[in-house]
């Protein structure tokens, strides 16, 4: 059962409101906001303000309804990082890995130890490739040599020992390894100095909210005034527009609900075709397979899973679950 039934005409039917129809507390159990994480706090101490806020909402606007029981965040930020900082609420919490799917962008104050060589922009432009990288000594992760690839490169601004660069990269790239390695190649040493997270897919700084948004939006909502609400805390199917697309038809999103795959005859229509998928199998675990997000007809997600057969056949499985979302 989904944490919006006060959105939906039937309290035993699985499918939650339209995007653009959810009532407050429907938004705020599945939603998405573009946070702006400031320095100081952590990821965690961030998302726990966030839940908490909405918590407290959430009594007030439906003291009967369901809490949320947390948030997910876009990739840990270390406390003295700013940015970008996507948090999903509620059940949204369920689509967590669609950020491991899309790419990530920096904008970094690279200290040089040295002056800055006069080729420094050619060293730069050099790690714009796939790269080998160790997580430091105190990442949370295992330190196993890994590649991750820099899809952008650029010396935005160079005064004496600093170099402003902006980096486009794959996720889970660590910005502070690669700011050492720019030392190295440079022969004058650098460590990395501001970082600031600017885009992380499918959201970027153009439409960040400060967590003092968030609370006024709050407040205000409470007061029966929902327009900025709106703006700050989005449909969680915002957090799913990078991945591609499988329409699939209400009945078939009920049986989904169940835990059900979907079906080629569920199927209304599909981004992705026979060629893309990988057949064969229909693992949980196969990543081989494309990760595609699966809507109804009036845009509601419905699961997330991988593409595993034919949309345009008359039976066998197209989409094995990962997460159902309802």
């Amino acid at each position: 059962m989904t944490d919006d039934t006060d959105d939906t005409d039937d309290a035993d039917d699985p499918l939650r409101a339209p995007p653009g129809e959810r009532s407050v507390p429907g938004l705020l159990r599945f939603g998405v906001v573009n946070v702006d994480k400031p320095a100081g706090p952590s990821s965690h101490q961030l998302s726990a303000w966030v839940r908490d806020a909405i918590n407290d909402t959430l009594a007030a606007l439906d003291p009967d309804g369901p809490r949320i029981d947390g948030v997910a965040h876009a990739g840990t930020l270390d406390p003295k990082v700013t940015g970008c900082l996507p948090t999903l609420t509620g059940t949204a919490t369920r689509m967590a890995q669609v950020f491991l799917e899309g790419s990530k962008e920096y904008v970094s104050v690279l200290e040089l130890h040295g002056p800055a060589p006069s080729d420094l922009r050619e060293v730069v432009a050099e790690f714009e490739t796939e790269l080998y990288q160790k997580p430091p000594r105190k990442s949370a992760v295992t330190r196993r040599l890994r590649t991750r690839t820099i899809h952008e490169l650029d010396v935005l601004e160079l005064e004496e020992r600093r170099a402003l660069i902006r980096i486009g990269c794959e996720s889970g790239t660590y910005v502070r390894k690669l700011c050492h390695d720019l030392g190295l190649a440079a022969g004058v040493g650098a460590h990395m100095g501001h970082l600031r997270r600017t885009a992380t897919d499918p959201f970027d700084d153009r439409d960040l909210h400060t967590l003092q948004d968030l609370t006024d939006a709050l407040a205000w909502a409470e007061e029966g005034d929902d327009g900025f609400l709106r703006e700050v805390v989005r449909p969680a199917e915002d957090a799913l527009v990078h991945l591609p697309s499988v329409t699939i038809a209400p009945s078939a999103a009920r049986n989904v609900a169940t835990g059900a795959p979907v079906y080629a005859p569920g199927v209304i229509e599909s981004d992705l075709d026979a060629a893309d998928a990988v057949t064969g199998s229909t693992r949980d675990d196969d990543t081989d397979a494309p990760l595609v997000a699966c809507f109804t007809p009036d845009g509601t997600a419905v699961c997330l899973g991988r593409f595993v057969g034919d949309p345009d056949a008359e039976s066998g499985t197209v989409v094995a679950l990962e997460r159902v979302l309802l």
